[in-house]
C-alpha cells in the first residue's frame, strides 16, 4: 500500500539512513515503523538478499506493512528486540534505526488522548493492550510520584504545585478526560505559555503510560550485542533525557558512572560515535514542525 501520508514525514529521513552505512545484502531492523518512511528508505537500498525487520506495538502502524519479502514487521514493543529476532533466527545485525518521537498518526487521532487539541479520554497508550493508561497515572499516582513524572518527564518548574492541585481536584471528581486534566491546572497556564506547559505536560504523563525511559534503557543494552562489528546504530530523540542516555551510553556503554577500564587502563566500551550531533535544518523544521526537536546520533560497535 502506498504510505498514510498522515501518519508522519519521517524526520532526518537521507541523514539517519545515511548514518547505517547500508550493506545490499545486509540485516537491519527499523524499531520505530510508524508510517514506515524510514523503513522504505533502508528497502530502497538494500539488495535483493538483504532483509529489514521492524518493530511496532501500535496496531495501527500494521495498516503500513510493506508488501516485500525482504520485509518483516513485528507488532511488538522494541524492549523485547533480541527475544522476537531470534524468534526468525536472527542473532545479530548490521544496523539499527530507532526514531523515538511519537507519531503524527497517534497525534491525530483524537481519541488516542495525547494531543491538547481535542478533548478525549485520557489514555496516551502507544499499545492499546497495556494495563496502565494516563488515566491512571493522573487518578492514583501518589502525590510524590506525580511530582517525579511532572519534574523529571516534563521538566516542569512547578511540578510539586501542580502534583498536589491533581490530588486535590480528583478527590472531588475523576479527572476523566483532557479537557479535565487543564480544567484541574488552569491556574498554571498563563495565556502567553498555556500551549508550551501543556505539551510539556502531556509529554511528561505519555513518557511514563509507556514506560519510555525504561524502554530506551533497554533497547540500548541489547543493541552491543546484536550489532556485527562495524555495525551502527542511528538514533533520533525528542527529549533532552533520551538524548542524555543515547549520549551517555554511546559514550560510556552505560546510564551512570564512567567506562569501565581494562588491566592497562583500556577503556571499553561498545562503541564508537560517528561525525556529532545532527539536527535537522530549517528548510525541514519549516515543511515538518515535529522536527523542531530532533537530536540524530550514529554510532559504530567496536
Amino acid at each position: 500500500m502506498e504510505e498514510d501520508k498522515f501518519y508522519h514525514d519521517p524526520v532526518l529521513l537521507k541523514e539517519t539512513v545515511d548514518g547505517l552505512n547500508i550493506i545490499e545484502g545486509g540485516v537491519y531492523v527499523d524499531v520505530t515503523f510508524g508510517g514506515g518512511g524510514h523503513s522504505r528508505e533502508i528497502l530502497n537500498r538494500l539488495g535483493p538478499n538483504g532483509k529489514l525487520f521492524a518493530f511496532d506495538q501500535d496496531e495501527d502502524a500494521l495498516a503500513n506493512a510493506i508488501e516485500d519479502e525482504r520485509f518483516q514487521l513485528i507488532n511488538e514493543n522494541f524492549r523485547y528486540l533480541k527475544r522476537y529476532l531470534k524468534f526468525y533466527g536472527i542473532t545479530e545485525v548490521d544496523g539499527i534505526l530507532a526514531d523515538f518521537g511519537v507519531s503524527s498518526h497517534q497525534f491525530d487521532e483524537a481519541e488516542r488522548g495525547f494531543s491538547i487539541r481535542f478533548d478525549a479520554e485520557l489514555d496516551m497508550r502507544m499499545d492499546r493492550r497495556a494495563q496502565t493508561s494516563a488515566l491512571d497515572v493522573v487518578n492514583t499516582y501518589a502525590q510524590a510520584d506525580l511530582e517525579r513524572v511532572l519534574k523529571e518527564y516534563g521538566e516542569l518548574r512547578s511540578a510539586r504545585a501542580m502534583a498536589s492541585e491533581l490530588v486535590k481536584a480528583r478527590q472531588n471528581n475523576p479527572i476523566k478526560t483532557t479537557e479535565d486534566l487543564k480544567i484541574a491546572l488552569k491556574r498554571f497556564l498563563p495565556k502567553n505559555r498555556e500551549n508550551k506547559i501543556l505539551a510539556q505536560l502531556f509529554q511528561a504523563i505519555r513518557i511514563e503510560v509507556n514506560e519510555e525511559v525504561e524502554v530506551l534503557k533497554a533497547f540500548l543494552e541489547q543493541s552491543p550485542s546484536l550489532l556485527k562489528q562495524g555495525g551502527r546504530l542511528s538514533v533520533i530523540s525528542y527529549h533532552s533525557l533520551e538524548d542524555r542516555l543515547v549520549k551517555r551510553f554511546i559514550r560510556e556503554g552505560k546510564f551512570d558512572g564512567v567506562a569501565e577500564k581494562d588491566f592497562y587502563g583500556n577503556i571499553d566500551v561498545p562503541f564508537k560515535k560517528v561525525g556529532g550531533l545532527i539536527v535537522p535544518s530549517a528548510e525541514e523544521i519549516k515543511r515538518n514542525n515535529r522536527a523542531r526537536s530532533a537530536k540524530l546520533r550514529i554510532a559504530e560497535k567496536l
